[in-house]
């Protein structure tokens, strides 16, 4: 396994074995995001058993409450095991408060290993790793809700189909229509809607919306949103039991400590992306670190998966909000891994599909980006690619002068056959790719016997 299919996906074993191949990475210009590939080996049947119970509250399970979040922010169990149809993303069950604990001292090895082993290196967490996935999707469902309430009466005052960085709704419209809902008295809502926590423009815009409802706010207590389907009111935040609540505080406790770990060391702390029922409360708990720790320089990196429909609106958001708070933006654009799992989850449980319908939708995201005044020229944006795969990109850039990294997993070999199988899967999944790369070493061995330069030294 270590002279084949290890060998090629994986860079080692712990700490020390994974040296040499980072080290010779780095002379060619190409940097690590270190990834300790170890996974829990479940069946199919255990997963699903775990992540119902997980994603559930204590009232649900005991059959004395029925969830009122939305169709989409529930836990199906045809949909339990989140690793079915995912190739290339590690996925983690939650167990137990000891078992995030475990994760959270690997993740803080994995930050001490790319200090230890580059000046300028990256370390990837994911936050189903750090505790129980139910907070995620209650807090998914709040902030979905509370932003589709923001589009709703934007509508309502004509503003429709806008940007949603571009889309202002008139304060004293939106009052208006707050106080015909029968949310709040009139006098209340004045008091939401000041001068001091809006400024004087007279108009208010998503970052300003979101801000109402942030965890420093006593706002966000009592507030109750219109359920679009039934136009009844509803609490916007659930009430948690006494240990949901402790549960909750030991997840955010967790991410404190790495990324202070992460500050500490010099590491920048890439938070992943993960499937859309759990995406809004991780990018927003990303958010909070961001705010805490990229005063001056970017130390957490947020994630975007630019097959999701609403990309470009959450990067521009994100980025409004830094410009406007004074600190570092950061973030990592990916494709997405979750697509062939989130199309049908959306059909079979009965909500839009969250994906760019098109490849080429994909790809105009992408391009769109170059508007926010990204240029690879400024060493601001930096490239990657799996250990292993795509080399025939990495090494040119890297050698070209342009900033690359690879996402360098470790671990035992007989602990991560999990990650490897999906590596297996993935590759008999892009067999063209696969032939062009063999295509490309045979003619490059061939210049190589010609020219008499075998061995290869970095520029």
């Amino acid at each position: 396994m270590k002279m084949t299919f290890y060998g090629q996906f994986v860079a080692g074993e712990d700490q020390e074995s994974i040296r040499p191949l980072i080290q010779h990475n780095r002379a060619f210009g190409v940097g690590s995001i270190l990834d300790y590939g170890v996974e829990e080996d479940l069946t199919p049947e255990e997963a699903e058993r775990t992540e119902m119970e997980s994603c559930s509250s204590a009232l649900e399970r005991d059959g004395h409450g029925v969830s009122k979040r939305e169709k989409q922010f529930q836990a199906h169990r045809a949909f339990g095991d989140r690793r079915d149809g995912v190739t290339s993303a590690r996925t983690y069950f939650y167990a137990s408060e000891a078992k995030c604990d475990s994760h959270m001292e690997i993740f803080l090895r994995c930050i001490e290993a790319s200090g230890g082993a580059s000046e300028d290196g990256f370390s990837a967490i994911k936050l189903t790793a750090l505790g129980r996935p139910q907070f995620l999707l209650q807090f998914s469902d709040v902030l979905t809700k509370w932003r589709c309430f923001f589009h709703h009466v934007a509508a309502e005052q004509g503003k429709a189909g806008l940007a949603a960085v571009d889309t202002k709704l008139e304060v004293a419209a939106l009052q208006e229509s707050v106080v015909k809902m029968g949310i709040a008295s009139r006098a209340e809502i004045e008091d939401w809607f000041t001068a001091e926590t809006l400024g004087v423009s007279g108009t208010l815009d998503l970052l300003d919306w979101c801000s109402l409802i942030d965890s420093r706010t006593e706002l966000s207590r009592h507030l109750v949103v219109p359920n679009m389907q039934t136009g009844q009111l509803e609490p916007l935040l659930s009430r948690f039991t006494e240990e949901e609540e402790r549960q909750m505080t030991r997840m955010l406790q967790r991410m404190d400590v790495l990324a202070k770990k992460a500050s500490q060391a010099g590491v920048r702390l890439m938070v992943d992306a993960e499937q859309t029922y759990f995406q809004p409360a991780i990018s927003r708990l990303t958010l909070e670190m961001q705010r805490r720790f990229n005063v001056e320089r970017p130390l957490i990196f947020n994630t975007f998966q630019c097959y999701l429909r609403d990309a470009y609106d959450n990067v521009t958001l994100d980025v409004e909000l830094a410009r406007r708070e004074g600190w570092c933006f950061g973030a990592k654009l990916v494709r997405g891994a979750y697509m062939t799992q989130e199309r049908a989850r959306a059909l079979e449980v009965g909500y839009e599909d969250p994906i760019n319908p098109t490849y080429e939708a994909t790809s105009i995201v992408y391009h769109r980006m170059e508007e926010l005044g990204l240029h690879p020229a400024d060493r601001q944006v930096y490239f990657g690619q799996l250990l292993g795969m795509c080399d025939q990109i990495s090494f040119p850039l890297g050698q070209a002068g342009f900033p690359v990294y690879k996402y360098v997993p470790y671990g035992p070999v007989m602990e991560v056959l999990p990650y490897l199988s999906r590596r297996a899967l993935e590759n008999s999944g892009v067999m063209k790719g696969a032939q062009r790369e063999r295509q490309l070493l045979w003619q490059e061995l061939k210049r190589r016997l010609c020219t008499g330069s075998l061995f290869h030294q970095p520029a």
